[in-house]
């Protein structure tokens, strides 16, 4: 068999993932004689395709599924996507207006033909990207937030909640979205710092020559003032308490009031209340029985009641109307001024605060239980830092506004009458049953209209660790065998900007409903930013093409390179580079392979290799514990490091180094098998991190069944290691790191036959590994004695090491190497001895992480001391 020097992804990432498929590898179905293991999807949006954010959060979920697969574990990962109300709808409008076709003249169900028929065509695409990527999705399983089942456990919820008396309708203050036309929750606003203008304006006092200067940012709302407020012990003002103000250009008298609210220090003290476009307005509007003038349209451009500048755009508006102040001597100055504002989180638009009528869900007794499982670490967070952000938001939740004036969406159950009442109901037919029992009267489809409005997209997704399973238990009450088995699913990979909009409502939902968690863990992943920071989008044009990367540097690159810096929580700073690093880690895994395959076997048993095969089966069950131990602490970033490094460091740079034959010489049997062996433990560790590549080379070493692939083999059992082999082949490693480093700062070919001393304290550390050191630093002689003569010399910790040069020792050149490394050692020092004189790190780290500094102190302390034994025998 001949294999092509370099690793082609192209040639096999197809290959398998048909192959995993075409073989059911990644299906699942219940089996109660097999542990489950579960995951939901976050369902992306049905408009998206893959970015960079996608890329890694799946990336993560493909390692725990493959992982716990190979565990044994009956593994399921439920694929679906999310029909984004606003997103899509918008997606949707935009193209009929490339067509001439407005969504005003349409009726709901031509408009929503068109909806679903931009759902067929473009939905799925997101989800045949993520099968590039090689997530192993039970795709059998795939759900979509709007299949009729879906809806349907959608309406059951709305209806039970509404029953218990939890949700209600009521006209409210709510987030307005001028571009989408919809109300939004608190949660789908983005703050964003704005540059903007502070007008100060002149109102007169009626019957007088006085004046009141106010400072605002939004001039265009005036119109809407309904009261002047000030602060009632502001002695600057108090006389003006009770007259009535001008508002400018308008000439309407409206009152001066006080309130506490005032902050006598901003602006000029004074503050013009406009409650129908400001939430501390209209909670200072209710306190005062002011009325409510709304002068805004659902677009945001100005109505009748501002009688200026009707139809005018509220940006165009505040611009024409500062010149119009300004014209008319009511406009005292301008000055710069930066402020935080709303932006809608689907269209970016800025957001107005809006009185409207509006279906809520009371949030303060239905989040208790939520709170409490995150608190008690029911469901663990991941990394723990967000739990102080989770329980600052569900202590201070307010209700959630769950209706959304668009139609493509799941339709609100709500059914008015003739007489203003409404009925709650599942159909037009039982709205009509409904509303004659409970009013006594007869109604036809004719005398009863639906609610136009559609609900919030995540009162849906809330439900979906349930639904996904089981849509008809929120009907039966009853689960059925998937939701028996699966639910709680195990472990749940999101992003930390969704921990309020989905995570929290989820878990809020599965208490409601199953009285459980609707999973265990949550491992939160960080942003994907650029190298300036930035976070990746289409509209800063900063994201790299997802596909375009797995096209040049392979799937199972991209996966190595976004996950090596990318610990939880932690934003990743997304650099090219990284993903070039997982392409020659590919390549560095084919190369080794390709080495094992092209050595001749001859039978026997090599001697000289037993030390090396019994340091690395040790090496291997050290590094195997360090992985499932980050594993356990969802340190998936750090186990793929551990993994790097043990394929890398231990297995190609030093065991195959130790063990290979000379050249054009053939390497004996057992040795062979023993390698083979490692290779294989290693393609499995590796698996969940590289799929495609870690199946081709396990087909390459022999022949296999699809009972044999390895996406079902075992994953390996970690076995008791030698932790002192372990340790002194890391000091003989060293030892020869530091001969070949003299070499090359010598000058000296790698050829050249070496003799090296070495004075030990402790000789037991090297036996065994005498043959190998003399191998891999091409030493002559290896001796242990006090010292050479004109000899360079280096300190392993407390070893040194004298090397006997063929040209003679420059003294000084020693003595200055030595007191750099001096200065390197002393100021390691000083970092381990602050760390641990640090008593809140000694009490509460763990003790094998306390040991392990302790013994970084006597290993620098020893080296330390080697260092000046030898400087004072030079001097």
């Amino acid at each position: 068999m001949t294999l092509s020097t370099k690793y082609n992804p192209a040639e096999t990432e197809s290959k398998w993932y048909d192959y995993w498929i075409k073989n059911g590898h990644f299906s699942s179905k219940v089996d109660p004689e097999k542990e489950p293991y579960s995951i939901v999807i976050p369902p992306p949006n049905v408009t998206g395709v893959l970015h960079m954010g996608h890329m890694l959060n799946n990336t993560i979920q493909d390692i725990l599924i493959r992982k716990a697969r190979m565990e044994g574990k009956n593994a399921c990962w439920v694929p679906g996507t999310d029909h984004a109300s606003i997103a899509t709808e918008a997606k949707v409008v935009a193209m009929l207006s490339e067509k001439g076709i407005q969504k005003k003249d349409l009726t709901r169900e031509e408009f929503l033909a068109h909806a679903w028929d931009w759902k067929e065509k473009y939905g799925g695409i997101i989800l045949e990207q993520l099968k590039k990527l090689g997530a192993s999705c039970d795709w059998d399983r795939t759900r979509f937030t709007m299949d009729t089942d879906l809806s349907q456990a959608v309406e059951n919820v709305f209806i039970d909640l509404h029953s218990k008396g939890k949700i209600y309708r009521g006209i409210r203050m709510v987030n307005w979205d001028p571009k989408g036309k919809t109300a939004l929750s608190d949660d789908e606003v983005i703050f964003k710092e704005v540059n903007s203008n502070l007008f100060y304006i002149h109102y007169k006092i009626e019957g007088s020559t006085e004046q009141l200067t106010i400072a605002t940012t939004r001039p265009e709302t005036i119109m809407a003032d309904v009261a002047i407020c000030v602060h009632p012990e502001d002695e600057r003002f108090k006389n003006l308490i009770g007259k009535k103000a001008l508002i400018p250009l308008i000439n309407r008298p409206i009152p001066i009031i006080a309130d506490e609210y005032v902050d006598r220090e901003f602006g000029t003290g004074c503050l013009k209340i406009t409650p129908a476009h400001d939430i501390n307005d209209y909670e200072i509007g209710i306190r005062h029985q002011l009325e409510v003038i709304d002068i805004l349209n659902d677009d945001g451009t100005l109505n009748e009641k501002a009688q200026i500048l009707v139809g005018e755009d509220r940006f165009l508006a505040r611009k024409k109307i500062g010149k119009l102040l300004n014209e008319a001597g009511q406009l005292a100055k301008v000055e710069a001024y930066t402020s935080n504002v709303g932006h809608s989180e689907r269209t970016d638009a800025i957001i107005e605060p809006r009185l409207s009528l509006q279906w809520f869900l009371k949030m303060e007794e239905i989040t208790q239980p939520a709170l409490k499982a995150v608190m008690q670490d029911s469901i663990r967070l991941f990394p723990p830092k967000f739990k102080n952000m989770y329980r600052s938001w569900m202590e201070n939740v307010r209700d959630w506004c769950i209706s959304r004036q668009l139609w493509w969406g799941h339709r609100i159950p709500a059914y008015y009458l003739p007489n203003g009442k409404y009925v709650v109901a599942k159909s037009m037919d039982h709205a009509i049953q409904l509303a004659e029992e409970k009013f006594g009267e007869i109604y036809t489809p004719e005398d009863i209209k639906q609610d136009e409005d559609v609900l919030d997209t995540w009162f849906s997704s809330w439900l979906w660790p349930i639904s996904v399973f089981d849509p008809n238990y929120f009907e039966t009450g009853k689960a059925n065998k998937d939701l028996s088995y699966y639910y709680p699913t195990n472990d749940l990979v999101t992003a930390p900007e969704i921990l309020f909009f989905w995570v929290a409502r989820m878990i809020i939902a599965g208490y409601e409903y199953t009285g459980k968690p609707p999973f265990r863990n949550v491992y939160l992943t960080g942003i994907v930013r650029d190298k300036l920071g930035r976070k990746m989008s289409k509209s800063l044009g900063n994201s790299p093409d997802p596909l375009e990367l797995i096209k040049n540097f392979g799937a199972d690159g991209v996966r190595v390179g976004m996950l090596l810096s990318s610990p939880a929580g932690n934003d990743l700073p997304f650099d090219e580079k990284l993903v070039e690093q997982g392409r020659n880690f590919s390549n560095k895994i084919w190369n080794a392979f390709r080495l094992t395959q092209g050595w001749e076997i001859q039978e026997g048993d090599n001697s000289e290799n037993h030390t090396a095969i019994q340091w690395f089966e040790n090496r291997f069950h050290q590094a195997l514990a360090e992985i499932e131990d980050h594993f356990e602490k969802f340190r998936i970033s750090d186990a793929l490091m551990s993994t790097y490094k043990l394929v890398w460091d231990d297995f190609c740079s030093w065991y195959l180094e130790m063990i290979k034959p000379p050249y054009q010489q053939a390497i004996d049997q057992a040795t062979y098998t023993s390698t083979i062996t490692f290779f294989e433990d290693i393609l499995k560790v590796l698996h969940p991190f590289m799929p495609f590549l870690s199946e081709e080379l396990w087909q390459q070493i022999r022949e296999r069944s699809n009972e044999e692939a390895l996406i079902v083999s075992n994953w390996p059992k970690v076995s008791p290691y030698d932790e002192k082999l372990v340790v002194n082949a890391q000091h003989v490693f060293e030892v020869v790191s530091q001969v070949r480093n003299l070499r090359a700062s010598k000058g000296l070919s790698p050829k050249e036959p070496l003799t090296l001393a070495i004075k030990t304290d402790n000789k037991t550390r090297f036996i065994g590994f005498e043959p190998l050191m003399k191998r891999l630093g091409n030493l002559e002689s290896l001796e242990f004695k006090n010292e050479l003569e004109d000899a360079a010399s280096f300190v392993v910790k407390a070893d040194e090491c004298f090397v006997p040069l063929s040209t003679q020792v420059n003294a000084e050149e020693e003595k200055a190497a030595i007191q750099e490394e001096i200065k390197y050692v002393k100021g390691f020092l000083q970092t381990v001895e602050k760390k641990l004189g640090n008593e809140r790190f000694v009490n509460n780290a763990p003790a094998n992480v306390v040991e392990k500094e302790k013994k970084k102190l006597s290993d620098a302390e020893a080296k330390l001391k080697a260092l000046e034994d030898s400087l004072t025998k030079l001097n």
